[in-house]
């Protein structure tokens, strides 16, 4: 598997090569191939996204970024070189170890005058590539231009530079153009080397306190909104409602439409031509924008690897026309790992659902081994049904946390089991399968896996609760809680009469929204992958309506969790190679792939037959994972179906501003326009061999430390300088013709409503 845009690839550095065109960008394989550390960051081209409408107008501005087009990061190892950069750069040691190497290769030419007086220098201007900001020193974050071959400085420091050592300059560069016309003229040198900006040029750029006071933490607008970019990595699908993984190392996604369907995606990015599962002609949807049934959980064994079976829930229609919900084992074929077999369907469990909306749908294993079913309160609204409404009621399943073993058999001849510690199993007036109760409609639940390395958090399960007139909110589950539903929405009181009942004893969510923010949550997950560490333990979730991105962040001291906004990143925040500048705004499900990476779904139209949803991986692009940190190999499977490879349907960042510069002559740029030296991670060869020696001194000026001295160099016979260069949407599903379909998160209007005003005044009924 290819590495990502923004993994270390061989020979991906100034040094080695040329810059890409803005086609070959776009379309590189190393930009959108599979992540060696994503589980599913499929084989797109890397079409990562940067949430803004700023994205479509503007200069490339400055921003952290490697001559690789990705995010800097903190090195594993010390940098024992350019040792400026040894906490967050571009450098890993390897890296280093390269630039040092050149580093003495051009000392071999200099006598020890040379050395004292020029060492800084060359030093300074070679570990550039290893500074967080190497992408805009190299002007490589516009492809239109040509790359560097030395990086941008400030006018002074190289008017300095070039007086002590213009001799140096044939070293550092195989340009003739720079050699022939810049070694005695010192003003046309360092007009070429100057920045449009100069607050990033070197060594400006390290005295910049704006520019250097939050390397390395997550990109926050004023306001402490976090910016995050995204990749879309699959399109057209139906209503997506969730994306899992096997957790069996074959790192494939199994992206499910609500109207029945399965795909299997793989690591490389294309998706398989037949579906995993097609069960259209049982699941209960129809093509009504705001309708809630259908397609709706699903969660493969721990133990899938083994005995191949997966779990499903989903609506449909008995024989008596009564609507229910279905909650099912199947498993794989034996014969194709991408393919299920309907035929193994054996029902465990199945309820009545009172009205067509509150369905629930999701189901996991908890790091118990026990399965999770997530149950809606029956419909309608306000839970009207009995007494104090179905969450309240523990004789009943719906409006719960279910907990079972589906490894075994109870003796009263239930399909599955009930653990031994479920918190109401002495109850006479409770079922045993409840785990715990007062939900309303829990839409996207997740296990935390706990932090990478003290696995604190592991196990956790964090749902958003659908609210009803006031307030959205998170849960942390917890054996035997009541959450409060319908005597408490979010922290107020909804009934008021069960609300000050004393008996209530509920658990307040970790968090609850109004109005003002969104109108129905969408749960997500805990990010704890391994490519954006900033965003380890920060809990990712949005809103179906608004389309809002939001993180709640734990307060380690207090225990309380904090909102974040997770702002649309600017053109400077997200300025990598296959950005784009738009999603699609109805949030349906946020998902984790196998090496822990997280991604939404979203779509632009919510109605289970309209092909307008894709799935985005967010991405942290104020810093990564040191390259190799995340390596993973993926088990291979046989596939017998067509793979179908991702083509991706909106444009990116650099072609829209393509465009629009297209519309006015573009400025000259007083950048280089040589191609670039070699430099490879072996022992480079030396470039024209000169010795190089003191012949002038003279004294420095005020503040400067050091002597000046005017260097001479001398050519070696047979000594010839090497060089390297380089240059270098999926097809419409197949339709169904039975009834499915899409989600907003509330009540089914009983007739199809095609505007979406609709679907708010349709929630409250």
């Amino acid at each position: 598997m290819k590495e990502p845009y923004y993994e270390e690839v061989q020979g991906f550095y100034t040094s080695d090569l040329k810059k890409p065109t803005l086609k070959e960008v776009n379309a590189w394989p190393q930009a959108g191939k599979s992540s060696s550390s994503s589980g599913v960051s499929f084989s797109c081209p890397h079409v990562c996204v940067c949430l803004s409408l700023l994205c479509l107008t503007g200069s490339l501005l400055g921003h952290p970024q490697c001559l690789d087009y990705g995010p800097p990061f903190q090195p594993p190892l010390p940098l024992e070189f350019c040792s400026a950069y040894e906490n967050f750069g571009c450098c890993d040691q390897e890296r280093d170890n390269s630039i040092a190497a050149k580093y003495w290769d051009i000392m071999d030419y200099m006598d020890p005058q040379g050395l004292k007086l020029c060492g800084t220098y060359i030093k300074d201007i070679l570990c550039q590539e290893c500074s967080p900001y190497a992408a805009h020193l190299y002007d490589a974050e516009n492809p239109r231009t040509p790359l560097r071959s030395l990086p941008g400085l400030c006018f002074d420091y190289c008017s300095e530079f070039h007086l002590n050592c213009y001799s140096v300059i044939r070293l550092l560069t195989s340009d003739k153009h720079i050699q022939e016309c810049c070694e005695t003229n010192r003003t046309h040198f360092c007009h070429l080397l100057q920045l449009q900006d100069e607050d990033y040029c070197f060594p400006q750029v390290l005295q910049n306190s704006a520019l250097s006071h939050s390397l390395g933490l997550a990109l926050e607008e004023r306001g402490g909104c976090i910016q995050l970019c995204l990749a879309e990595v699959a399109n057209g699908l139906r209503n997506p409602v969730l994306m899992a993984h096997a957790a069996d190392q074959t790192h494939r996604a199994f992206v499910a439409e609500q109207l029945g369907l399965i795909w299997v995606y793989l690591p490389d990015g294309s998706r398989l031509e037949e579906p995993f599962l097609d069960i259209q002609r049982i699941v209960l949807a129809t093509p009504w924008l705001g309708d809630e049934r259908g397609f709706l959980g699903m969660a493969f064994h721990p133990k899938h690897k083994d005995n191949r079976k997966f779990y499903i829930y989903y609506s449909y229609m008995d024989k008596n026309q009564v609507e229910k919900i279905r909650v099912s084992e199947l498993k794989v074929l034996a014969s194709d790992a991408n393919k299920a077999d309907p035929r193994s369907e054996r029902n465990l469990l199945e309820l009545e659902e009172p009205a067509a909306n509150h369905n629930g749908g999701q189901l996991l294993f908890g790091v118990d081994g026990y399965l999770y079913v997530f149950t809606g309160d029956g419909g309608k609204a306000g839970d009207p049904f009995g007494k104090f409404g179905n969450a309240q009621n523990k004789s009943t399943l719906l409006g719960k946390v279910l907990r079972i073993d589906v490894d075994g058999r109870s003796p009263d001849g239930k399909p599955y089991r009930i653990p031994s510690d479920n918190p109401f199993v002495s109850d006479p007036k409770a079922l045993p399968e409840v785990y715990a109760y007062g939900v309303r409609n829990m839409w996207r639940c997740a296990v935390d896996r706990g932090d990478p390395v003290t696995k604190k958090g592991r196990g956790r399960i964090f749902c958003g609760d659908v609210g009803q007139n006031r307030f959205e909110e998170i849960d942390l589950i917890v054996k035997g809680g009541n959450y409060g539903w319908r005597a408490k929405e979010g922290f107020e009181c909804y009934d008021a009469k069960l609300c000050h009942n004393s008996s209530l004893d509920d658990i307040l969510p970790i968090f609850a929204y109004g109005r003002s923010v969104g109108k129905s949550v969408t749960g997500g997950f805990v990010y704890r992958g391994c490519e954006s560490p900033n965003l380890n333990g920060l809990y990712i979730f949005g809103d179906f309506m608004n389309g809002r991105l939001m993180a709640l962040q734990e307060d380690e001291k207090t225990n309380k969790w904090k909102k974040q906004e997770i702002c649309i990143g600017s053109t400077t925040a997200c300025a990598f190679p296959g950005m784009i500048s738009s999603y699609s705004k109805f949030i349906t499900s946020f998902a984790e792939d196998e090496a822990g990476e997280l991604y939404f779904m979203s779509t632009s139209y919510p109605s289970a037959y309209a092909p307008h949803g894709s799935l985005y991986k967010l991405i942290d692009p104020a810093r990564r994972a040191p390259p190799g940190k995340c390596k993973y190999k993926p088990v291979p499977v046989k596939t017998k179906s067509k793979r179908i490879p991702f083509v991706p349907r909106a444009k990116t960042v650099l072609e829209l501003l393509n465009e629009s510069s297209t519309t006015k002559p573009p400025k000259k740029s007083s950048t280089l326009t040589a191609a670039t030296p070699r430099v490879s991670s072996n022992k480079a060869k030396k470039t024209p061999s000169s010795k190089i020696k003191a012949s002038a001194v003279e004294t420095a000026p005020s503040g400067k430390g050091r002597q000046r001295v005017k260097a001479e160099v001398k050519p070696h016979k047979g000594k010839k300088a090497a060089h390297k260069s380089r240059t270098a949407a999926a097809p419409p599903l197949p339709k169904k013709k039975s009834s499915h379909q899409a989600r907003t998160k509330e009540v089914l209007p009983k007739k199809a409503a095609l505007a979406k005003g609709k679907l708010e005044k349709r929630r409250k009924k």
